[in-house]
């Protein structure tokens, strides 16, 4: 184990790769044991690395920054798009209605946790067994954090999975958790669920962008009509125009999505349209999607969020 006083040291230069068979080479530490998840590619040279503690110093990361002299342009705005509703009722509900259930990563272990801080109040402070006590603690914090990351980037997999294009309302989630919701807003992590899935989105080439959240549960996707306000309470939307009936979640997926196909440039090459200038790829449906092309990745995401 690494002996250091500091939460993390960065190491900004290196003449020559310091990763050799499991090791890392740090100056003045020399070499120590990782767990290397993936070998550096071909072509890309070591620039940094960030020595980084968790858990009160007992669970070390070594973060590796690397690059390479080539460009990557931006995913194009193409292919089928799904707009993405973030909420506390379900954790997303998208255009298509495909919903994933709320996260409860602190809500599950508070118990827990709180007689874990209840045993530091009854420790002498400074003593070993204080100092054993809290660990306990923080490394069930450190649990948390993890299993939250960890369904976000599964999550972001799966969206990508199903479209070419997301997109997610611009909405200031540190608002909400100031309310009198700010633990499960916290809970959920939902500004790190959406930088996470543009990250994503980025790395697997789809196109992502953010639009304006404003009124999003108010209008009708159908007509377009301005419905009035909703209490929290009121979980369905109907429609006094139309008639349009549906899950109010639904629905603000829908106007986020049309929001996002207005703002993006259209692409000619004969493929069908949305009310704006979107496109798609010939899919209207996610479910026909889905019948037509269960493959098995497909299967074990669902399976997955289940």
């Amino acid at each position: 184990m690494l002996t250091m006083n500091y939460t993390y040291r960065i190491y900004p230069q290196f003449k020559d790769n310091p990763i050799d068979n499991s090791f890392i080479k740090l100056p003045k530490i020399g070499k120590v044991r990782i767990n290397q998840h993936r070998p550096i590619p071909e072509g890309f040279n070591v620039k940094g690395v960030r020595i980084v503690s968790r858990a009160r110093g007992t669970i070390w990361y070594a973060v590796v920054t690397i690059q390479c002299d080539v460009s990557v342009p931006d995913p194009p705005p193409v292919g089928r798009g799904i707009g993405i509703d973030i909420g506390l009722k379900s954790f997303l509900v998208t255009s298509d209605n495909f919903q994933v259930r709320p996260a409860r990563f602190f809500r599950d272990l508070q118990s827990r946790l709180k007689e874990l801080q209840r045993k530091v109040s009854r420790k002498k402070k400074r003593s070993k067994n204080w100092e054993k006590a809290q660990l306990l603690v923080a490394r069930l914090h450190h649990r948390i954090s993890n299993t939250r990351k960890n369904f976000h980037f599964q999550t972001s997999h799966t969206l990508c999975d199903q479209a070419e294009m997301i997109f997610v309302e611009d909405i200031d989630f540190r608002v909400g958790a100031k309310g009198f919701l700010g633990k499960q807003m916290l809970d959920g992590g939902f500004g790190q669920f959406r930088q996470l899935l543009s990250w994503v989105c980025w790395k697997r080439g789809k196109y992502f962008a953010t639009v304006d959240h404003k009124y999003t549960s108010q209008i009708c996707p159908e007509c377009g009509t301005h419905t009035g306000n909703k209490e929290l309470t009121e979980r369905v939307h109907v429609c006094g125009e139309c008639g349009y009936t549906t899950s109010r979640d639904h629905a603000s997926g829908r106007v986020i999505l049309n929001r996002g196909l207005d703002s993006v440039v259209p692409v000619d090459g004969g493929e069908w349209k949305l009310s704006g200038n979107g496109v798609l790829s010939g899919v209207l449906c996610l479910d026909k999607c889905r019948s037509r092309n269960a493959n098995s990745r497909e299967l074990e995401a669902s399976t997955l969020l289940r």
